[in-house]
């Protein structure tokens, strides 16, 4: 019998990471079945998934994907839930079958936003506190505080729900895709919650991350573009124009979602008033 839960995990130029949590995601309990999705690594990352793991399903789309190697991944599998992880982060061996319970009892979740610990240490992930703090309550059929937000390696879908809405969107390519997500699922109907039963761990290392913040603010103000009111999205455009006068991150992201701003126009879906008022909600405006 296949597993209820599959994984996918996307990376790029980082073999010997992605080995090691191959290593532990190949082992689990479960035996779920493991698609990665390479986005056009150089540095033999392909090659060596083939020789050391040839019962995982390797994609190699020829091209950096983003975030959406993750649709790719998620329309390789047949299992009706996937948990969701990078070539740094893997999860807890009864994770999945959390997971699947989770799913089962509960018809109107589509997303697990699961607990992560940290580093060597198993340090909670900020994020954790956000989650469990966020100002949207309980609803009865969900198994967790409501969420409008996770990280997305440290995650797990429905993945009916998450086909629906069109998982990640390709606008966005990678950094902070998860808040876009998070709306259209809710949009749809859809619940989420945050499961700190659940637990992935995530061993980012040392090394900076290149242009992270510049692209988090650039798709904060693509999202706001494709989802919230104009005003919002007025808003915001002026706040980062002022912010890129002293901040060089906001200098970099500024043009970079300006030119993108026609195509998040084409695309654009305001969210229904209730997610509204729930994302408001989040950033403390009535």
């Amino acid at each position: 019998m296949t597993p209820p839960v599959g994984i996918v995990v996307i990376t790029r130029d980082r073999r010997e990471r992605l080995l090691r949590t191959l290593a532990r995601l190949t082992t689990l309990p479960q035996r779920p079945p493991v698609v990665v999705v390479d986005n056009a690594s150089t540095d033999g990352t392909a090659a060596a998934v083939r020789d050391a793991f040839p019962a995982v399903r390797l994609l190699t789309p020829g091209r950096n994907l983003g975030a959406c190697g993750r649709n790719l991944g998620t329309a390789a599998l047949d299992t009706p839930y996937v948990a969701f992880a990078d070539d740094d982060s893997w999860w807890e061996p009864q994770a999945l079958t959390r997971i699947a319970a989770l799913f089962t009892a509960h018809p109107r979740l589509a997303l697990i936003a699961a607990a992560v610990r940290v580093g060597p240490d198993g340090h909670r992930d900020p994020v954790e506190e956000a989650l469990a703090a966020a100002p949207l309550g309980t609803e009865p059929d969900l198994p967790g505080p409501s969420a409008l937000g996770f990280l997305a390696c440290a995650s797990a879908v429905r993945r009916r729900a998450f086909e629906a809405v069109g998982g990640f969107h390709p606008l966005l390519h990678f950094g902070g895709e998860e808040e876009l997500l998070a709306l259209d699922l809710a949009a749809d109907g859809w619940g989420l919650a945050y499961c700190p039963e659940v637990v992935a761990h995530h061993d980012p290392g040392p090394q900076p991350r290149t242009g992270r913040a510049a692209r988090l603010r650039r798709n904060a103000l693509l999202t706001a573009w494709l989802r919230r009111p104009l005003r919002h999205a007025i808003r915001a455009t002026a706040t980062l124009t002022r912010q890129a006068v002293t901040d060089p991150a906001a200098r970099r992201a500024l043009p970079a979602a300006v030119v993108r701003i026609p195509a998040a126009l084409r695309h654009r879906k305001p969210l229904p008033p209730g997610v509204e008022a729930r994302a408001r909600s989040l950033e403390g405006v009535p």
